[in-house]
């Protein structure tokens, strides 16, 4: 059956916490036509530009296709058995706190249960964490101190009802595309008004009718401000409030709290006012919240408005987490992180921990939170922890003070990595790989923000001998000894015992029950539609708290007393600048999925540093700029990007770039490893960092049809759709440029065209095959290379006469840079279609071109396109 027959399957994008629908066609091939799913209730058929290149990324170049150990092949019962008894042999020696395991939201639920379960309740610690922990778990706390559970009360249905949303700490354009097309759309049908509170002036800014610059971390004190007023403009909830406590002492703490927010007193009276104002009110929070050492005191004092106003639960209104990756609810409803158990049962609760105990038929349940995830790294580092095995994250490269962690993992006795690539930063510290099935090769659930629980469903087969992540678990667990409990068949199963544990959850009166699909068979599994949690007999779905019922043993909900406080890292003559990280549009995490689409690949080729006009102007850093970011943990090399949308004293880097793609694009070598006391979290957002110019001899740009290999202080690899490209710049005088290309390109036999200019410090070098096609070239110079970038990155695997040159043929058309990733349209086509057709508008430029019509992201850039061209119109 060829690829126009084949039937399309039903599953779920791997990428945020949206959890979009997708339908997966294979085209006989070894590719995959990816669409949005229009039945799906998370997206109607919407994708973002990553969720639209879904299929440019499952290609098999770089895979794993049989376990590794000792840097050698072999097979799954010896790399397995090695495993089982390096681990036995560390707890038998140590106890079982010597072991970890470091999983993350990559992770099916049912992998995620059989991990937990291994570890907490079978090998005796707590020691499992995820890399969820670096995103959302102070959200996790901040809920369960207010709620008594880790509840999300809305569903995204809020956000076609609300009259006003507030996203705080989040660039939903960016982050959640498809979540921000479906405000916009409301705004659009019922007049939906926007705030965005963000130091930095986002994406999700170009729509809002109010932005909130505040100070960095001030969270707290704009929110303790928002209270104080709610209860001066009399529009506290004495009815709900009778369904709390706390109320007293949390406004005694908000008109107390002396707070610096940045802000004019004019706009937090208009923030004010406006929330006050409309009833219908939905409070999205991510990640500019979460990541802080005051993270859960943030969480609780937008809670806390919620809950004085009687605001929560209702439709149209309530606080919303929104999480950043697909299953990082599912996580969290397993118990993946170190101090939770299963189905939201708490670990230091006596009666829950029987209640597992005599679940699992196990002697012992850890009776006190296992290493969370900063923690756990620095016990790799002085030898408490002695086996470590990590499963699909990277934090050699993500997690703070990154220098120092993978350090760690180098040193640590046995270290076992499972993944789909063995080219990651972490991988290739790893005594023992195992190769996973990626997505689009296995089965099972996820659950995303608003707790819809999705089928994630193997249209592909698994390369060589990769396994499902629960399948190998299940092998260690019953290596170790466990046959009974780890003899699972298939997901299906995983998932049944899973529910059934919830329901002794929900018997115990917590929150989350599917128990209503604990005896679901492996065809209604296989046919599992979108269900959104509780899913009981008599209850599917729905919103929490209107009732006024919460999870506290008294049922009734707290309003915390919160204080603002600074961020840990003061700021300081030797470091003056307050270091924010973050994601961008088109890329995720340490791209190890998007990194293989050329088209996402497009828009951002390069890590870089967002700097202030002003700053850049006193530091003597030009547009083209290579800056040394340093402190005492590390230092990065960035491209400069001067702008405005970041604020005086504030810098911002992207965190996606490894020593795989651009090794001093690591930016969480930077960030200290400083984290909020309740949550655990780090603070990813306010490291105290030193910016100058990083002058450096030479800069190089070159492209190739085939895998560069670079060495130099700065080079920053990517993707093309005729091979690859690379920026590069060094130290000293290179003697030989020609060698020096060929060692680049892996050619050391290759003749070259070349213009060489020693005087001049230029040297422009191409080689071709031997059918006269281009197969790499290198353009060097003094300063930043001025050639035509995309243009050359086109060039691999043509004729290429003029790849010398580094400029188009002038009867060529120029698209310039990507703007448009979803329909690959640049910038330079954009400004011409404007110049020539006299369109006045975003939706005009998307009727022309198709630029911003299909996951929208790139409709604040197109904006700003369009000012600036009228702007420059006017000036002429």
């Amino acid at each position: 059956m060829d690829g126009a027959d084949a039937p399309e399957t039903r599953s779920t994008c791997p990428y945020c916490g949206v959890g979009c629908g997708v339908l997966l066609r294979p085209d006989g091939a070894g590719g995959l036509a990816v669409r949005g799913d229009p039945e799906h209730p998370a997206n109607h058929g919407r994708l973002c530009s990553k969720g639209s290149a879904l299929g440019e990324t499952v290609g098999l170049s770089g895979r794993l296709r049989a376990p590794i150990v000792g840097g050698i092949e072999t097979g799954w019962d010896e790399a397995l058995q090695l495993v089982a008894d390096r681990f036995s042999r560390v707890i038998a020696e140590h106890g079982p706190d010597a072991t970890a395991f470091y999983v993350s939201g990559q992770l099916l639920t049912e992998d995620y249960y059989v991990a937990n379960k291994l570890m907490k309740g079978f090998i005796g610690s707590a020691n499992i964490d995820t890399n969820s922990r670096l995103c959302m778990a102070s959200s996790v706390a901040g809920h369960k101190r207010a709620f008594g559970s880790d509840t999300v009360p809305g569903t995204y249905e809020d956000l076609d009802e609300a009259d006003l949303v507030v996203l705080v700490g989040s660039n939903l354009a960016w982050c959640h595309p498809v979540l921000h097309q479906r405000l916009l759309a409301a705004r659009a049908k019922r007049g939906t008004k926007i705030i965005v509170v963000d130091p930095r002036r986002t994406a999700s800014c170009a729509e809002a009718d109010l932005h909130l610059a505040l100070a960095p971390g001030a969270d707290v004190a704009l929110f303790n401000r928002l209270l104080t007023a709610i209860h001066g403009g009399g529009a506290l909830d004495a009815q709900f409030l009778r369904h709390t406590d706390g109320i007293d002492a949390a406004l005694e703490a908000a008109r107390a709290d002396g707070g610096e927010t940045g802000l004019s007193a004019v706009d937090v009276q208009r923030f004010c006012d406006m929330w006050i104002a409309h009833e219908k009110v939905v409070t999205i929070y991510s990640q500019g919240v979460n990541q802080s050492t005051s993270g859960a005191d943030k969480v609780n004092a937008i809670l806390n408005c919620h809950l004085a106003t009687g605001r929560i639960g209702k439709p149209g209104m309530g606080p919303f987490s929104v999480t950043g990756q697909p299953n990082a609810m599912g996580g969290r409803e397993v118990g993946g992180l170190a101090n939770m158990l299963a189905c939201h049962l708490d670990l230091e609760n006596a009666h829950h921990r029987a209640a597992v105990r005599g679940f699992w038929d196990v002697p012992h349940v850890p009776d006190a939170p296992g290493l969370k995830a900063v923690d756990m790294f620095r016990a790799v580092g002085d030898g408490r922890i002695k086996a470590l095995w990590i499963i699909h994250t990277n934090p050699a490269v993500s997690m703070p003070e990154a220098d120092a962690v993978r350090d760690a993992i180098k040193g640590c006795e046995f270290v076992v990595v499972s993944d789909v690539t063995g080219a990651t930063d972490t991988a290739r510290l790893a005594d023992v790989l195992l190769p996973a099935a990626a997505w689009a090769e296995k089965s099972g659930t996820v659950t995303n923000s608003d707790r819809t629980i999705s089928r994630q469903r193997a249209v592909l087969p698994a390369p060589g001998a990769a396994r499902p992540d629960w399948d190998i678990l299940a092998e260690v667990g019953r290596r170790m000894g466990w046959s009974r409990a780890f003899d699972y068949q298939n997901p299906a199963e995983i998932f049944r015992e899973y529910a059934a544990l919830s329901g002794v959850a929900g018997r115990l009166g917590r929150d989350f029950d599917i128990s209503g699909l604990a005896q679901i068979t492996d065809a209604e599994y296989d046919a599992l539609a979108p269900t959104r949690w509780p899913i009981t007999d008599t209850r599917r779905g729905g919103r929490f708290f209107a009732d006024g019922q919460f999870f506290h043993k008294n049922t009734r909900a707290k309003l915390l007393p919160v204080t603002a406080r600074p961020p840990a890292s003061a700021l300081s003559g030797a470091a003056p600048f307050r270091l924010n990280t973050g994601r961008i549009r088109d890329q995720w995490h340490t791209m190890t999925r998007t990194g293989l689409s050329a088209r996402l690949s497009g828009h951002l080729a390069e890590p870089f540093l967002e700097l202030h006009p002003a700053d850049a102007a006193r530091l003597g850093i030009g547009a083209a700029d290579l800056v040394a970011v340093t402190n005492s943990h590390g230092r990065a090399i960035l491209r400069a990007w001067i702008t405005d949308t970041v604020q005086p004293g504030s810098v911002f880097a992207p965190i996606h770039w490894t020593g795989e793609t651009a090794p001093s694009g690591r930016i969480d070598v930077l960030v200290p490893g400083a984290v909020d006391p309740v949550s655990g979290q780090p603070e990813s957002k306010a490291a105290a960092v030193q910016v100058a110019r990083f002058a450096a001899d030479w800069y190089g740009f070159a492209i190739s049809a085939r895998p560069m290999h670079p060495d130099a202080p700065y080079w920053a690899l990517a993707k093309t759709e005729a091979g690859y490209r690379a920026e590069l710049a060094g130290m000293g005088q290179v003697p030989d440029w020609t060698r020096a290309a060929r060692d680049l390109f892996g050619l050391p036999h290759a003749a070259p065209q070349s213009i060489l200019d020693p005087a001049r410090g230029v040297a422009r070098i191409a080689f071709h095959d031997r059918s006269g096609m281009l197969s790499a070239a290198l353009i060097v110079g003094p300063k930043p290379v001025a050639v035509m970038r995309d243009y050359l990155a086109g060039l691999p695997g043509t004729e290429a006469p003029d790849a010398l040159t580094g400029l188009m043929p002038a009867d060529r058309p120029n698209p310039g840079p990507i703007l448009c990733s979803c329909f690959g349209v640049g910038v330079n086509s954009i400004v011409t279609a404007i110049e020539t057709q006299n369109l006045l508008s975003v939706e005009a430029i998307g009727a022309a071109l198709g630029a911003g019509t299909n996951c929208g992201s790139c409709r604040p850039e197109i904006a700003d396109l369009l000012r600036a061209v009228s702007r420059q119109e006017a000036a002429e």
